[in-house]
């Protein structure tokens, strides 16, 4: 009776576990939607001329598009560029500022609660190849969409933290 009832909770318990592995994809946080940045909220530093003064994010059960509109290279027209990125880890290839390539990978956290890009950029300076490599960390709490960048470059290593508003 007992390896009955054992044999029955195995057999029982499996469905719970399969449904439950799928649940975890329905919790994540959507960033779907128009985003201005809220310069007052973010923390910047000297670097406010490159961050993103607008997002659009459209989010979709295995893929994120985000296309963000910058401020012009010594107060040029605004230069606007998107991306779209699946959450396995595969690495996207876009061209980024000045012809630079770029190669960006997106990933959930466990709890589906934060998207973390992973950019790196290489370009050409002054006849040497440089890299750029910044991870951003996006989270969304009380309406306001937070992305934290830390950056490494040949100048050194930065963080900023830009607050976004519907």
């Amino acid at each position: 009776m007992k390896n009955l009832f054992r044999k029955t909770s195995y057999v029982l318990l499996i469905p719970v576990v399969f449904l439950l592995s799928f649940a975890k994809n329905a919790e994540r946080t959507n960033f779907s939607g128009d985003w201005k940045l809220n310069e007052s909220k973010s923390e910047l530093g000297d670097f406010s001329g490159f961050v993103a003064r607008s997002l659009k994010v459209e989010q979709k059960e295995n893929a994120i598009t985000i296309t963000r509109t910058t401020p012009g290279f010594n107060g040029g027209d605004p230069v606007t560029s998107s991306v779209s990125l699946s959450y396995d880890g595969k690495i996207t290839e876009s061209e980024g500022f000045g012809g630079s390539k770029r190669k960006t990978t997106a990933k959930w956290s466990d709890d589906g609660l934060t998207l973390t890009v992973n950019n790196t950029i290489t370009f050409e300076r002054d006849g040497q190849t440089n890299e750029f490599k910044s991870t951003e960390t996006w989270t969304l709490k009380d309406g306001l969409l937070s992305i934290v960048t830390y950056s490494n470059s040949p100048r050194g290593e930065t963080t900023t933290k830009a607050i976004y508003t519907h």
